[in-house]
């Protein structure tokens, strides 16, 4: 990450969240109040249909404009990146880290891995273990049993540094692996990011916050420079 702390303030505010204080050494993705700092990927001059309710990042799926991926304005690497996620009933969500957002990148997922956000339980069809909550979404599946029940908040927590990459779900370690490594690809070889020749390359990108067409939520987004 070389984004200077200066910057980010400026960018990303300064206010206190509303659940709790922002822990030592981290910085604040979200003030609680506004959407400032994020914008639709590739669509910087539209209005979201992503919204702020009751001090959390909100996907409204009624909404038909505005729709998209939310992706931070800055970019970042090396980082430890902690979050609060909600799922509603039947949806399913994620988190992208490494997104590169450049005219020849259709979709962020082309580039970012993600940090899977879904309704084990209730989701329409049948799910593969990496495609379950807290999957690094498949390639390394994580143990139902780690969620919490469809409407209960989760913590969840990436960690990347020097390719090294750690995540977490409600304190449980669900990945360690080393992007680019032989498992590494390995598990890409055998997943739907094969054909994708930009997939997880750069290790600087954004976070971002996936719209899957469910409703879902986000808050006590942190991150800081490893």
């Amino acid at each position: 990450m070389k984004q200077t702390t200066i910057l980010f303030t400026l960018l990303f505010g300064s206010i206190p969240l509303f659940s709790q204080e922002i822990p030592k050494g981290y910085l604040n993705l979200f003030d609680g109040n506004t959407l400032t700092g994020w914008h639709l990927f590739k669509k910087p001059g539209v209005i979201p249909a992503w919204d702020v309710q009751d001090g959390c990042i909100h996907l409204d799926p009624t909404k038909k404009e505005g729709r998209g991926d939310l992706v931070s304005n800055l970019e970042f690497e090396d980082f430890d990146l902690l979050f609060e996620w909600k799922i509603a009933n039947k949806a399913s969500s994620g988190l992208l880290f490494m997104v590169q957002e450049t005219e020849k990148i259709k979709f962020s997922w082309y580039t970012g891995p993600e940090y899977k956000i879904i309704d084990n339980t209730n989701f329409p069809g049948t799910l593969q273990p990496k495609q379950m909550a807290g999957s690094l979404n498949d390639l390394v599946a994580c143990p139902p049993a780690y969620c919490n029940p469809t409407g209960e908040w989760n913590t969840g927590q990436i960690k990347l540094k020097k390719k090294k990459l750690t995540m977490f779900l409600n304190g449980k370690n669900v990945v360690n692996i080393e992007i680019g490594s032989s498992d590494w690809n390995a598990l890409v070889y055998v997943s739907k990011y094969a054909a994708l020749d930009q997939f997880a390359k750069n290790l600087s990108g954004r976070i971002t916050l996936v719209d899957h067409g469910g409703e879902v939520w986000f808050r006590n987004l942190f991150i800081k420079s490893l």
